[in-house]
Protein backbone atom coordinates (compact mmCIF):
# COMPACT_ATOMS: atom_id res chain seq x y z
CA UNK A 1 0.00 0.00 0.00
CA UNK A 2 1.31 3.28 -1.00
CA UNK A 3 0.32 6.76 0.71
CA UNK A 4 0.41 10.14 -0.84
CA UNK A 5 -0.28 13.55 0.09
CA UNK A 6 -3.08 15.44 -2.47
CA UNK A 7 -4.25 18.76 -3.44
CA UNK A 8 -7.89 19.38 -2.92
CA UNK A 9 -10.26 18.78 -5.79
CA UNK A 10 -13.66 19.34 -5.47
CA UNK A 11 -14.37 15.45 -6.07
CA UNK A 12 -13.81 14.74 -2.49
CA UNK A 13 -15.35 17.52 -1.25
CA UNK A 14 -17.93 15.29 0.03
CA UNK A 15 -15.36 13.12 1.57
CA UNK A 16 -13.90 16.56 3.11
CA UNK A 17 -17.48 16.50 4.81
CA UNK A 18 -18.03 12.96 5.02
CA UNK A 19 -14.47 12.29 7.13
CA UNK A 20 -15.25 15.51 9.75
CA UNK A 21 -18.49 15.00 10.56
CA UNK A 22 -17.87 10.94 11.32
CA UNK A 23 -15.17 12.05 13.29
CA UNK A 24 -16.83 15.02 14.93
CA UNK A 25 -20.03 12.80 15.85
CA UNK A 26 -17.53 10.04 17.53
CA UNK A 27 -15.77 12.42 19.66
CA UNK A 28 -17.99 15.87 19.94
CA UNK A 29 -20.50 17.34 18.01
CA UNK A 30 -21.09 18.80 15.17
CA UNK A 31 -21.26 22.94 15.48
CA UNK A 32 -23.06 25.18 13.25
CA UNK A 33 -19.78 26.42 12.46
CA UNK A 34 -18.63 23.24 11.39
CA UNK A 35 -21.72 22.79 9.41
CA UNK A 36 -20.92 26.27 7.74
CA UNK A 37 -17.53 25.70 6.47
CA UNK A 38 -17.82 21.97 5.57
CA UNK A 39 -20.94 22.04 3.34
CA UNK A 40 -19.07 24.78 1.41
CA UNK A 41 -15.52 23.97 2.01
CA UNK A 42 -14.37 24.89 -1.09
CA UNK A 43 -15.77 29.08 -0.55
CA UNK A 44 -14.66 29.06 2.58
CA UNK A 45 -11.13 27.61 2.31
CA UNK A 46 -10.16 27.45 -0.77
CA UNK A 47 -11.06 30.33 -2.57
CA UNK A 48 -9.79 32.14 0.55
CA UNK A 49 -6.56 31.36 -0.15
CA UNK A 50 -6.67 27.97 2.11
CA UNK A 51 -5.35 24.62 1.39
CA UNK A 52 -7.36 21.29 1.63
CA UNK A 53 -5.10 17.97 1.50
CA UNK A 54 -6.17 14.72 1.24
CA UNK A 55 -4.08 11.32 2.84
CA UNK A 56 -4.78 8.92 -0.64
CA UNK A 57 -4.20 5.00 0.35
CA UNK A 58 -4.26 3.61 -3.01
CA UNK A 59 -7.41 4.38 -4.71
CA UNK A 60 -8.64 4.95 -1.27
CA UNK A 61 -9.21 8.72 0.66
CA UNK A 62 -8.07 7.79 4.22
CA UNK A 63 -7.66 11.45 5.83
CA UNK A 64 -7.81 15.37 5.14
CA UNK A 65 -6.89 18.41 6.86
CA UNK A 66 -6.99 22.12 6.03
CA UNK A 67 -5.17 25.47 6.17
CA UNK A 68 -8.00 27.83 6.61
CA UNK A 69 -7.31 31.64 6.55
CA UNK A 70 -8.19 33.65 9.15
CA UNK A 71 -9.08 37.21 9.42
CA UNK A 72 -5.59 38.07 10.01
CA UNK A 73 -3.06 38.51 6.86
CA UNK A 74 -1.04 35.41 6.12
CA UNK A 75 -2.34 33.80 9.18
CA UNK A 76 -4.03 30.31 9.08
CA UNK A 77 -5.96 27.99 11.42
CA UNK A 78 -4.71 24.60 10.53
CA UNK A 79 -8.40 22.77 11.12
CA UNK A 80 -10.54 19.67 9.85
CA UNK A 81 -7.61 17.56 10.30
CA UNK A 82 -9.84 13.59 10.20
CA UNK A 83 -8.46 10.12 9.32
CA UNK A 84 -10.66 7.24 8.79
CA UNK A 85 -11.11 5.18 11.87
CA UNK A 86 -9.62 2.05 9.99
CA UNK A 87 -6.40 3.83 9.60
CA UNK A 88 -5.91 5.56 12.69
CA UNK A 89 -2.87 5.17 14.36
CA UNK A 90 -0.62 4.43 11.60
CA UNK A 91 1.08 7.98 11.22
CA UNK A 92 -1.33 9.11 8.92
CA UNK A 93 -2.31 12.52 10.75
CA UNK A 94 1.19 13.03 11.40
CA UNK A 95 2.11 12.53 7.71
CA UNK A 96 -1.08 15.17 7.05
CA UNK A 97 0.13 17.98 9.60
CA UNK A 98 4.11 17.90 8.60
CA UNK A 99 2.53 18.50 4.92
CA UNK A 100 0.53 21.19 6.13
CA UNK A 101 3.91 22.88 7.94
CA UNK A 102 5.46 22.04 4.36
CA UNK A 103 2.70 24.73 2.78
CA UNK A 104 3.29 27.18 5.69
CA UNK A 105 6.79 27.66 5.05
CA UNK A 106 6.72 27.38 1.40
CA UNK A 107 3.81 30.26 1.25
CA UNK A 108 5.74 32.06 4.33
CA UNK A 109 3.06 31.95 6.40
CA UNK A 110 3.05 34.26 9.58
CA UNK A 111 1.34 31.57 12.07
CA UNK A 112 -0.71 28.89 12.53
CA UNK A 113 -3.26 28.25 14.85
CA UNK A 114 -5.23 25.31 16.29
CA UNK A 115 -8.07 25.17 18.03
CA UNK A 116 -8.57 22.02 19.88
CA UNK A 117 -9.79 20.00 23.17
CA UNK A 118 -7.66 18.69 25.76
CA UNK A 119 -9.04 15.06 25.64
CA UNK A 120 -7.59 14.90 22.48
CA UNK A 121 -3.79 14.13 24.22
CA UNK A 122 -2.61 12.04 21.34
CA UNK A 123 -3.23 15.16 19.16
CA UNK A 124 -2.13 17.54 21.28
CA UNK A 125 1.41 15.91 21.94
CA UNK A 126 1.69 15.64 17.93
CA UNK A 127 1.04 19.48 17.97
CA UNK A 128 3.20 20.39 20.78
CA UNK A 129 5.74 17.74 19.27
CA UNK A 130 5.96 19.60 16.26
CA UNK A 131 6.56 22.99 18.34
CA UNK A 132 3.24 24.32 18.55
CA UNK A 133 2.95 26.68 22.18
CA UNK A 134 -0.08 26.45 23.78
CA UNK A 135 -1.24 30.40 23.92
CA UNK A 136 -4.31 31.99 25.87
CA UNK A 137 -7.50 31.15 24.48
CA UNK A 138 -9.62 33.75 23.55
CA UNK A 139 -13.30 33.39 22.16
CA UNK A 140 -13.40 30.62 19.83
CA UNK A 141 -15.24 29.92 16.86
CA UNK A 142 -15.80 26.26 18.38
CA UNK A 143 -17.92 25.74 21.83
CA UNK A 144 -15.47 22.54 22.05
CA UNK A 145 -12.62 24.24 21.83
CA UNK A 146 -10.77 24.18 25.33
CA UNK A 147 -6.74 25.10 24.19
CA UNK A 148 -5.56 27.11 21.48
CA UNK A 149 -1.90 26.66 20.00
CA UNK A 150 0.10 28.29 17.38
CA UNK A 151 3.22 27.64 15.43
CA UNK A 152 5.53 30.24 14.27
CA UNK A 153 7.56 30.78 12.22
CA UNK A 154 10.51 29.53 11.36
CA UNK A 155 8.74 26.39 10.34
Amino acid sequence: MKLKIINFDVKYEKIFFDLNIHWLNEYFFVEEYDKKILSNSNKFIINKGGKIFFAKLDNEIVGTIALMPTTKSNEFELTKMAVSKVYRNKGIGKILLERCIKEAKNKQMKRILIYSNRRLENAIYLYKKYGFKEIPLEKSPYKRADIKLELNPPF
